[in-house]
């Protein structure tokens, strides 16, 4: 599903943000990107959805690889992905409705779908009664939920969800979590990087640890 093979990528002044990445993510897993601030988390995510490349090595998403994938190609496979952001990057503008049907209108798809399959997320994610609502009057929980049912709206078959629960308290961070959860337990294969280790302990997943660009180790939840 995700495979990176000897990756390095150097930035300008020399900055090395990944050295020698190897790292196999099935289809159907969920794993945790752990690691502090500038250990090359961000890199490995712009990558799998092809923000960015590798100065060397491989990297496949897919039935893409990332270093010849084309700027026509580039569309489709972002259909396949749906992103999280810790900071929501929810349209001001846009009602809580609007915002989660976006990637089904930027596909194309018609009014009756979308009506439908919007009504579908909102029920999902608790928040139907919100649907009208605009995104500055909803709390942090609430948004961040409204962002998580716009990057599952249109089935994706990976979920890169960055720092998902870093501006939420605990409980809602469980909240969170949960949805991320029944996502891969409905076949989604999820990515989700972090700096919470207790919730990462909670969870008994897979877990990736990054830091300086290489992957210094990897272990189960049970060996957190």
């Amino acid at each position: 599903m995700i495979h990176f093979s000897h990756v390095y990528k150097t930035y300008s002044g020399s900055v090395q943000a990944l050295k020698n990445i190897d790292l196999y993510i099935d289809k159907g897993e969920f794993v945790f990107l752990t690691g502090p601030s500038g250990a090359g988390k961000s890199t490995l995510f712009k990558m799998i959805s092809a923000f960015d490349r590798p100065c060397s090595g491989e990297v496949t998403v897919g039935e893409y690889n990332m270093n010849s994938i084309s700027s026509s190609q580039v569309p489709f496979l972002r259909r396949k992905i749906g992103v999280v952001y810790q900071d929501f990057k929810l349209l001001k503008s846009s009602t809580v409705f609007e915002n989660i049907a976006l990637p089904l209108k930027v596909r194309g798809d018609g009014d009756n779908y979308i009506r439908d399959r919007v009504g579908e997320m909102l029920e999902h994610v608790g928040l139907s009664f919100k649907r009208d609502t605009f995104p500055q009057f909803l709390s942090g929980g609430e948004q961040q939920r409204v962002a998580i049912a716009r990057a599952l709206v249109h089935h994706p078959g990976i979920l890169i969800a960055d720092e998902p629960t870093g501006n939420l308290d605990p409980h809602l961070s469980e909240e969170i979590m949960d949805l991320l959860d029944k996502a891969n337990a409905q076949g989604t294969t999820v990515f989700v990087a972090t700096h919470d280790h207790e919730m990462v302990k909670r969870r008994n997943k897979r877990v990736v640890q990054i830091n300086n660009g290489n992957i210094e180790k990897e272990f189960g939840g049970l060996d957190v």
